[in-house]
């Protein structure tokens, strides 16, 4: 039977808390595509949620990245979401519509497909030790998650492409700076930070609360046509035999482990050696 991923704490009919935990370092793979599907179908039937905020059980790691070694023959066996979407495309196109807000309690890494869940959060909080990043470009593919759009419509097309195709770490006052995230709490107040801005908007009228959502995501429109074209340019150029070393070369510094490569990946990744 495989393990949930996502603990759900219901605070409140109008509040929840989901928690994230996948081995060591909190990797995404197949098994979470699958179990987020159902929590985006859960989130958007509960009648009475106004706010869901999305933590780590680890204090280092948010969400990783993408498991590198997953099984590429399932991954595109995967049958199309609600959306027509491939279910990876399709978690995160739902998350970002869901009617409930949804905060990210971010104190660790978030990279590639980590950072992309995040980017398809409403608000985003770090602490301080908080790294985010697209380091793909670096291991010569496409981001498949649509970071592209996310981040040009959040920082503007310059510091999206630094961001993508610098394919380097953003700690968490860089982050901020760029608009990446929303701010950054001090050490050892951002759950107490988080937690007390969900239940101000749990407190309020549901109503309200979605439909001014709701207004803000179409000021600022994410076509299905992106996160299917992101999607397809990742299978077209991730696993390509001219890029096989790069990988090689990082599973062999630890990539995948807490105290290897993940460390300070972005520095690893434009190491040729």
């Amino acid at each position: 039977m495989t393990q949930s991923q996502f603990h759900v704490e219901e605070v409140s009919p109008s509040y929840w808390k989901v928690t994230f935990t996948n081995g060591d370092i909190n990797l995404i793979d197949v098994d979470t595509v699958e179990q987020l599907a159902d929590l985006v179908t859960r989130i958007e039937q509960a009648p009475e949620l106004n706010v869901v905020v999305f933590r780590s059980s680890h204090p280092d790691f948010f969400m990783a990245h993408w498991d590198v070694l997953s099984d590429r023959a399932r991954v595109a066996a995967m049958q199309p979401g609600p959306t027509g979407l491939h279910p990876y495309g399709d978690n995160l196109v739902r998350l970002g519509r869901v009617p409930p807000v949804t905060v990210t309690c971010v104190n660790g890494r978030a990279r590639g497909a980590g950072s992309e869940f995040v980017l398809a959060t409403d608000i985003r909080f770090a602490g301080p030790q908080a790294v985010l990043g697209q380091f793909e470009v670096g291991m010569g593919s496409v981001p498949g998650g649509n970071p592209m759009g996310r981040l040009t419509r959040l920082v503007g097309k310059a510091r999206a492409m630094e961001i993508l195709l610098g394919a380097d770490d953003f700690p968490a006052d860089l982050a901020a700076a760029y608009g990446y995230v929303n701010r950054v709490l001090p050490a050892g107040e951002l759950d107490g930070f988080v937690d007390a801005f969900a239940r101000r908007v749990a407190g309020f009228d549901r109503v309200a609360v979605t439909e001014a959502k709701a207004l803000v995501v179409a000021s600022l429109p994410i076509p299905d046509e992106e996160p299917a074209a992101s999607l397809a340019a990742y299978f077209r150029t991730s696993g390509r035999p001219e890029t096989a070393d790069r990988m090689t070369r990082l599973l062999e510094r630890g990539l995948q482990r807490a105290d290897g490569a993940e460390v300070d990946l972005g520095r690893q990744v434009a190491d040729p050696r």
